[in-house]
């Protein structure tokens, strides 16, 4: 049995039927039901409830061999550690009883990170779930492609896409699809032991310049970057109902990936995805 959380986030949605796909039983924790797709919920069991919730992992991992774990984002915490550490302890104290696998999502960044806010603060948490025993690899990803999405009113409505990002600094990418088939083979695979990190960098390195040349051409129409500055990035987020705490903390991440935080890990064949951002970008964000 794999359990599996945020079944319907942008990881857990594509691992989710991954693992049904390859005839795998699959155990579900799920705030909403009903927010599962209704072909899931009949092939998959499912436990309502969140997995920050001590009985609710409990019951999930009851007679299960491997979980994907993924802290999901809760940008109006208190503090990093609320939102990384303390969400992750209740399951750190099942892990500890339970002979299981675990799979979790974290970031590039380990022995560089310094003061990283998420990143650290994930990184962290990757410590408190192998500090258990449990036999544990750690997804270490630059960002996410589909976060890119978030903007898409604003890319093909005003032609611009914005970050806090330096212009021309080229950075690893990855698609959540990829993640999950790297996290797929993981869950499926029985025969390793300890633990281990395993970064998924994508195909290739872009500057935000470069992404949004890519953009104009897989959407026909021109679309510019602008660069956001600390100050901005932070009263944007505020804006929008972040906690102080985490609107700093992305804002620390951000500082931290201009700095060269996500260039750290060499790209081998092993830690190469194959989805790039032009094929990306076609599939998802092209208007017919």
């Amino acid at each position: 049995m794999i359990v599996l959380t945020t079944p319907t986030g942008r990881i857990g949605r594509h691992l989710t039927r991954m693992l049904l796909a390859a005839g795998a039983p699959v155990r579900l924790v799920a705030r909403d039901p009903a927010q599962l797709a209704p072909d899931i919920r009949t092939r998959a069991e499912v436990v309502p409830g969140s997995h920050g919730d001590p009985e609710v992992v409990a019951k999930a991992v009851t007679g299960a061999d491997a979980v994907f774990w993924l802290v999901p984002p809760n940008p109006t915490a208190e503090s990093l550690d609320a939102a990384f550490l303390d969400f992750t302890r209740p399951a750190c104290e099942v892990f500890a009883e339970r002979d299981v696998r675990v799979v979790g999502v974290s970031a590039l960044g380990r022995g560089a990170a310094g003061h990283a806010g998420l990143v650290t603060a994930s990184l962290a948490a990757d410590d408190l779930i192998a500090d258990t025993g449990v036999r544990y690899r750690a997804l270490t990803m630059p960002t996410f492609m589909d976060n890119v999405a978030w903007q898409a009113a604003s890319i093909t409505g005003e032609g611009v896409l914005s970050a806090m990002a330096l212009p021309d600094h080229r950075r690893p990418l990855c698609a959540a699809k990829d993640i999950a088939e790297v996290a797929a083979r993981l869950l499926l695979d029985e025969s390793w032991t300890g633990r281990d990190e395993v970064p998924v960098l994508g195909p290739e390195d872009l500057s935000h310049v470069e992404m949004a040349a890519i953009l104009s051409d897989v959407l026909g129409r021109p679309v510019r970057f602008e660069q956001a500055t600390a100050e901005a990035t932070y009263a944007d987020l505020r804006a929008r109902g972040w906690s102080a705490a985490m609107a700093q903390g992305m804002v620390d991440m951000m500082a931290a990936k201009n700095a060269g935080l996500d260039n750290t890990e060499p790209r081998t064949p092993e830690t190469t995805t194959p989805t790039t951002f032009r094929e990306w970008c076609t599939a998802s964000l092209k208007v017919h």
